[in-house]
Formats: structure tokens, C-alpha cells, sequence
């Protein structure tokens, strides 16, 4: 009798019922939930379902921010139910307990005032087949059992309560209402009516809880571990300190204190304080013993001891900076003068940016040794590193720190060494850069060399930026042309030739012998150089455009003087040219431009290397054949080509050559440059050939003490070549007399020394024709001394 009286009391068919929406909760059947409401009219909805015993209509908002919500604001599936207590509090909020009792549809709104109320018709259950429901619920109840043990607030009551749920409808719904899903997955539960459906929905989102309540259990678990090393870590190293407290061993200030005043006292820049600060913190949260605490120590001691404030003060005194210059170098005002210019800058705007200087010129000139000079006058640090053979970009840049071994590159590691951010940089032999898989340095040094960017570089090891703008870097190099053309853009280009015999005589006697007497314990008191012992050291013993042969055999001399002053000798030994051949052997070296004179088809031509200045002889001879042109001597493409364009234009100026055509048929030409081994290249042998080919096929010879340099065209124009000085240089020291030269190359002898101007007859010429014209000697000269050799 009970039961029906229950059934009729719950079923609803078609009736006008109070709607109270609710936000953030699902009210489902047969469960009892307390709510709470402030809204005025929701709570006469509720006193006057009170009043008169009647249910009430609870649907979803679908948007909790309307407060006063529309019939088109709410779901239209809900669940009716009992209030079964109501409690009124003083803040005029009301909280009442109320029981679901079936699923409810609106059919349509009634009233919308002074609270809403709706038709309503009971939602029907649908059921499939009993096994397949029986089935799913066995799993279902398995799987929340599954839940209950991986999440610690849920009791086992909560399990009982399902199991003494009587219908499968009821245990999807009673596991629904306790799951923490969101709400509005709560309504599609609600909607749901088939059960079997239902209770397969929720199958589904208590496997995905389950899923996830294990990996936070596994999460939880690993944390806890750490947590537990970590702790037993801090006690056992309290404990190391209490027992070093104990024995005595107390420090006044811990390493983490100290590298924090360091910092202090470091004024870094605002990017590189924020890195050191960071990682002393993860410093502080280390284990001494720890591979890592190495590591992030080492990188420390990196960041406080650069001088990033630090700067040495420039001597700003230009009298005495020449005099420091003038003391060191002979000659060189070139370079002295842009010296002094920049300390005048310097001296009138103090935040000038350091210049880029690279020093061009043939081993031994002085180079390396100027850039020493360059640090003394001007009162700063020096730092050298040569670049010779380089191909690791780390060198430049430096490793980054995840590598083992790591460390700045070579510019933040001299920086360090200078304790000062502005000393002068020596980047030596930067022309013998290499590269590989390992990176270009070239590259790398593009934005070390560049005033633009270097104000910010940044180092792969610090990872923070070095102002490098008032460092004044000098690079060095014998030869331009292997440096890559935008390396070569940012540095200012100053060449640095070979020295003349006289220059050569004044270094000698003013720096050479005095440095050599004090290497060997000797003096001025004990052993002189006559100059024309020095001239023949110059001259017999040395052929290059530096000073390193010439100070090695004074140093051979001096030695050979500090073996008989060691023996007793007491009188002074004086050196004159007659003995350097006693001292020193045969002579090495003889004019070779001298000893190659009067032979027909051999003209002396000038040749520039990174050495300095070379006099290249050129022969020409010719044979019965077929007209073929054989080039040997070890010559480049260019070369060759020059020759080619030599023979045509030859041929096309047989007349004014006063060749016969016939002189061409049925013969081989044969073109050779001594010197086999060594390679050769370049158009400015041009003329020399030409002059070498006319001289064969005139039989005249080329006038005594005469070479020559300059790019042939096939119509007969002498195009300027580069090298001059060195050239000249090289003629001079070989003893030629005469030089021809294209009329281009006339404004480039206003820098050469007056040695050879006053030396060397120059002859310039627009036109090849008229150069190899003067060049040869006319017929009557060429029989007169035919005729006298005879």
C-alpha cells in the first residue's frame, strides 16, 4: 500500500509547477541537497511552496552571471522536488534541504512573475536489455571501488550508499552527483534518459578519474622522494657544520656571501648582475660535492673578476707619446701620426670608440712589436693572441656552459688577464685564419671588429653582454687578399712595406745591436759595428723586407765576439766589413740583376708577395716547330693569359718592331719564369713578357739595370698594378738602376722613400709600344758591345 501511495506521490503527467533555477548545481532524483538562494522572488517561490505543501521545478542556468534569468536562459530537462527544511538567517539568506524526485520537461512558461512557473510533464526512463544494464552496473560498482581507494576523503560509506542503491537508474545518478565533473556535464547526465546510455557515460568519466587520480599518485610519490633526498641532504650538511663548528674550522663569511659582495663591488651592467644574482641563488640550493655546484661556481668567478668598470688611464701627452714612439720604431710616421691623432680625439672627447687598425706588410717589419709600443705611449694594457691556424669559432666566441671543460673565448679571457676594459688588443696573423666544420672565426670576429656592435658582445660562455667599444684592437697580416672582403670593410687598412738599406743601417745601429749586445751580456765597450761592416750583413748576407735575417746574423756575429771576450780577450773588437766574411761564411746573397745582364730574351721584372717586393726574371727563347706556346715555371691562369696577350700583341706590332712575318713559322716559343718550385700569378708580368718576346725576335738586348712592371692590353695600353714600394724596394736592393713603369703608378711615388727616388730612375708609360721601345737597346749599341765582347 506504501509503495503505491510513494509511486502516485512521485509521478507527475502534466502540471503547473514553481521553476526555481539554479546555478552551479544539478538536482538529481531521489537525492537530497541543500541550497541556498538571496534572490527576493526566488524566496517567495519558496515560502509559497511551503505554504501550500506543493513541489518545485530546479533547472540549470546556462549562464550564472543573469541574475534574473528568462525562460530562454535555462535548460529545459530538470528534476522536481520536496523542500524539506527551510532555515532563515539574518543576512537574509535562506537555506533549505530539498529532495529530487523524477526528471521533469518544461512544455511551456506560464507566468514569469513575480516568479517563474511552467507546464511540466515527467521525462520517461528508457531501459534496454536487463543483462547488458546488470552487466555494466557490476562494472561500474568495481570501478568506483577502484575511486574510492585512490582519493582519501572518500569514505566507505560512500560505497555502501551505492550498493544500496535499488535501481540502476538511481546508481548513476547517486555517482553522478558525487563525481567531480563540471556542471554542465552533471546536466547531460540528467538529460539523459535511456540508462543504459547513461550509465555508460559515467563508465567512461570514471575511468578518465581514475586515470588521472593514479599519475597524481605517481607525481605525488616522485615529488615526495626528491623532497626526502633533499632534506636528508640540508640535515646531513647542518650536521658537517655543527661538527666543523665544533673542531674549529668556522668561516667568517660563507662562499655565498662572499660572491654576493663581489657582485657588489663588480658595478656590472644591470643584464649581467641579474644573471650572476640568479645564479648564485641556484648556487645556494646546491650540494658542494654536486658536478653542477663546480659548473655554476666556475661561471661565477668568470662574472666578478671581469673588469667591467675598470679602466687604465690613457697618457694623453702627445709630446711625450711621440717621443715613447720615436724611441721604439725608426720611421713609420704614418703610423705614428694616426696615433697621436686618436689621442688628440681622445684627449677632446673622452667616450670616443677604439679604432680597428690592422697593420699589412712582410714578415719582420715590425708589426708585432709596434703594437707593444703603440700600449706604452699611450699608458695601457697589452694583450696579444695570434690567430695563425685558427678554425674553431669557440675560440673567439667561447663553449657554451653545457659543454664539459667550458670557457670564454680568447677575447673575454685577455679582457680578464688586462684587468682593465680598455687595453689594446694585438689579433695577430689574422690573414691565416682557417675554418672547418667546428664554425668560421672569420666570422665570429665580424662582430668583435665592428665599433657598431662590439659595444654589446656577447660571449657564449657568459651569455650576458661586454662592452668591447673601448678596446683598441691592432690586427696584423702579411698578405689582404685571403681576408674575407666584409672582415677587411671594418678595419682601417695601414701598410707597412719592406725597409730601404739606409733605414735598414738606422735600425741596426739604433735598435738591432744594442738589444743583441744585451742578450749577450756584452756592451758597447767591448764590441762596435763599423757601418760598412753593417752594409755588408745588409747586402751579402740578407734579402728580405724585414729585419728578422739581418738581427739573426748580428746576433751570429756578437756571439762569435762574447766566445773570445769569454776567452780573455781584453781589447775592444771592432767590426768592419772585411771581417764579416771571417765571421759569417761565403756571401748568401748577390745581385742577381747585376749578373743577368746582356742576354738576349731575359728581362728583369718586379713581383710582390706577402714578403715583401721579389725581382722575377723572365726568359723567352724559340725553336723549329709548330707554332706552339709552352708556358713553365710554375705560373697561374693570369700569368699565363698574360703571356698569351704578350705573343698576340707581338704579332700585331711586327712593323713597328721591325720583326719579319717569317720570323713566327714553323717555331715553338717557349716562355719560362725561374724559380720552378715556387708558384706565380698575375697580370702584372704583362709588360716583362712582351719585352722578354721582343728582345728574341730583334735579337736586341734589354738596356743594363732595367726592370719593369705593368698589365699588358691586346690594343697596347700599360694599366697600373698594386704593390709599388715593395717593388721598388726589391729593384732597389737588387741593384737595378731603371724601372718601368704605367703612367697610373705616377701618383703613388709620392710616399716612397728618398733612397729610392734618388736611386732609381722611374719611367712611366701610357702605351706598351713606347715602353718596349726604350726598353731595348738599339742594334748599333747591341753590335758595339757584341763586337767588344769578341
Amino acid at each position: 500500500m506504501t509503495e503505491v501511495m510513494e509511486k502516485k506521490n512521485n509521478s507527475i503527467d502534466t502540471k503547473v509547477l514553481p521553476i526555481l533555477p539554479l546555478k552551479g548545481t544539478v538536482v538529481f532524483p531521489y537525492l537530497i541537497v541543500p541550497l541556498m538562494i538571496q534572490d527576493t522572488e526566488q524566496t517567495r517561490l519558496v515560502d509559497d511552496a511551503l505554504m501550500k505543501g506543493s513541489q518545485i521545478g530546479m533547472f540549470l542556468q546556462k549562464d550564472t552571471q543573469i541574475d534574473n534569468p528568462q525562460p530562454d536562459d535555462l535548460y529545459h530537462i530538470g528534476t522536481s522536488g520536496n523542500i524539506l527544511k527551510m532555515l532563515r538567517f539574518p543576512d537574509g539568506t535562506v537555506r533549505f534541504l530539498i529532495q529530487g524526485l523524477a526528471r521533469i520537461r518544461i512544455k511551456k512558461f506560464v507566468t514569469q512573475t513575480p516568479f517563474l512557473s511552467a507546464e511540466v510533464e515527467e521525462a520517461k526512463e528508457t531501459f534496454d536489455n536487463p543483462i547488458k544494464i546488470e552487466a555494466l552496473q557490476r562494472s561500474l560498482m568495481e570501478r568506483l571501488k577502484k575511486m574510492i581507494d585512490l582519493v582519501p576523503n572518500l569514505s566507505d560509506e560512500f560505497q555502501i550508499s551505492a550498493i544500496n542503491q535499488d535501481t540502476p537508474s538511481k546508481l548513476a545518478d547517486y555517482i553522478a552527483s558525487n563525481m567531480n565533473i563540471k556542471v554542465q556535464q552533471k546536466q547531460e547526465i540528467l538529460e539523459e534518459l535511456n540508462v543504459y546510455k547513461r550509465m555508460s557515460r559515467i563508465y567512461t568519466m570514471l575511468n578518465k578519474e581514475i586515470e588521472v587520480l593514479e599519475i597524481s599518485h605517481k607525481i605525488q610519490a616522485k615529488a615526495a622522494s626528491e623532497l626526502g633526498k633533499s632534506q636528508r641532504d640540508y640535515i646531513l650538511r647542518e650536521q658537517l657544520k655543527a661538527i666543523k663548528k665544533e673542531l674549529g674550522y668556522t668561516d667568517e663569511k660563507s662562499e655565498i656571501e662572499e660572491f654576493e659582495k663581489k657582485i657588489e663591488e663588480a658595478h656590472m651592467s644591470e643584464a649581467a648582475e641579474q644573471a650572476a644574482r640568479k645564479e648564485v641563488d641556484r648556487l645556494s640550493h646546491m650540494a658542494p660535492s654536486s658536478a653542477e655546484y663546480t659548473v655554476s661556481r666556475t661561471y661565477l668567478d668568470w662574472l666578478v673578476s671581469l673588469p667591467w668598470d675598470k679602466s687604465t688611464k690613457d697618457k694623453l701627452d702627445l709630446k711625450k707619446a711621440k717621443k715613447t714612439l720615436d724611441e721604439d720604431h725608426y720611421n713609420l710616421e704614418k703610423i705614428k701620426d694616426r696615433i697621436l691623432e686618436y689621442l688628440a680625439v681622445r684627449k677632446l672627447k673622452s667616450d670616443i670608440k677604439g679604432p680597428i687598425i690592422c697593420f699589412v706588410g712582410p714578415p719582420g717589419v715590425g708589426k708585432t712589436s709596434l703594437g707593444k709600443s703603440i700600449a706604452r705611449a699611450m699608458g695601457r694594457k697589452f694583450a696579444r693572441v695570434s690567430l695563425g691556424g685558427m678554425r674553431d669559432e669557440a675560440e673567439i666566441r667561447g663553449h657554451r656552459r653545457t659543454y664539459i671543460g667550458a670557457m670564454p673565448g680568447r677575447i673575454i679571457q685577455l679582457i680578464k688577464r688586462c684587468e682593465s676594459n680598455n687595453p689594446i688588443i694585438m689579433l695577430d696573423e689574422v690573414d691565416k685564419i682557417g675554418s672547418d666544420f667546428r664554425g668560421d672565426p672569420a666570422s665570429a670576429l665580424l662582430e668583435v671588429l665592428d665599433p657598431e656592435q662590439n659595444d654589446s658582445f656577447s660571449d657564449h660562455y657568459l651569455e650576458v653582454a661586454f662592452d668591447l667599444s673601448k678596446v683598441m684592437f691592432i690586427t696584423t697580416a702579411n698578405w689582404l687578399e685571403p681576408i674575407p672582403a666584409v672582415l677587411r670593410d671594418r678595419m682601417e687598412i695601414i701598410n707597412l712595406p719592406g725597409y730601404t738599406d739606409i733605414e735598414k743601417l738606422a735600425i741596426a745601429k739604433r735598435h738591432l745591436i744594442p738589444k743583441q749586445l744585451a742578450n749577450h751580456g756584452l756592451s758597447s765597450k767591448y764590441l762596435t759595428f763599423q757601418d760598412s761592416a753593417i752594409k755588408a750583413i745588409i747586402d751579402g748576407y740578407t734579402r728580405e723586407a724585414g729585419l728578422r735575417n739581418l738581427e739573426r746574423e748580428i746576433a751570429s756575429v756578437i756571439r762569435k765576439a762574447a766566445r773570445k771576450v769569454a776567452s780573455g780577450y781584453k781589447k775592444k773588437i771592432i767590426i768592419g766589413a772585411k771581417d764579416i766574411s771571417k765571421l759569417l761564411g761565403p756571401v748568401k746573397f748577390i745581385r742577381e740583376g747585376l749578373t743577368r745582364q746582356g742576354i738576349i730574351g731575359v728581362v728583369p721584372g718586379l713581383a710582390y708577395t706577402a714578403y715583401g717586393g721579389e725581382l722575377l726574371f723572365v726568359e723567352a727563347t724559340y725553336m723549329v716547330g709548330k707554332n706552339n706556346l709552352m708556358l713553365t715555371g710554375h705560373l697561374g691562369e693570369v700569368m699565363k693569359e698574360s703571356a698569351q696577350a704578350a705573343l698576340s700583341f707581338i704579332k700585331s706590332n711586327i712593323e713597328e718592331l721591325k720583326i719579319s712575318p717569317a720570323a713566327f713559322e714553323n717555331k715553338d716559343i717557349h716562355i719560362h719564369v725561374p724559380s720552378g718550385a715556387v708558384p706565380k700569378d698575375g697580370p702584372s708580368a704583362g709588360i716583362t713578357i712582351v719585352v722578354a718576346l721582343a728582345s728574341l725576335f730583334t735579337q736586341r738586348n734589354v738596356k743594363p739595370c732595367l726592370a719593369m712592371t705593368g698589365e699588358i692590353t691586346l690594343r697596347g695600353q700599360l694599366l697600373p698594378i698594386g704593390g709599388l714600394k715593395e717593388k721598388l724596394l726589391a729593384a732597389y736592393r737588387s741593384g737595378i738602376k731603371q724601372v718601368i713603369l704605367p703612367e697610373e703608378n705616377r701618383k703613388d711615388t709620392v710616399e716612397l722613400p728618398s733612397e729610392i727616388k734618388k736611386n732609381v730612375k722611374l719611367k712611366f708609360f701610357a702605351e706598351v709600344l713606347p715602353a718596349v721601345k726604350y726598353a731595348l737597346e738599339s742594334k748599333n749599341q747591341h753590335h758595339n758591345k757584341a763586337k767588344s765582347k769578341r
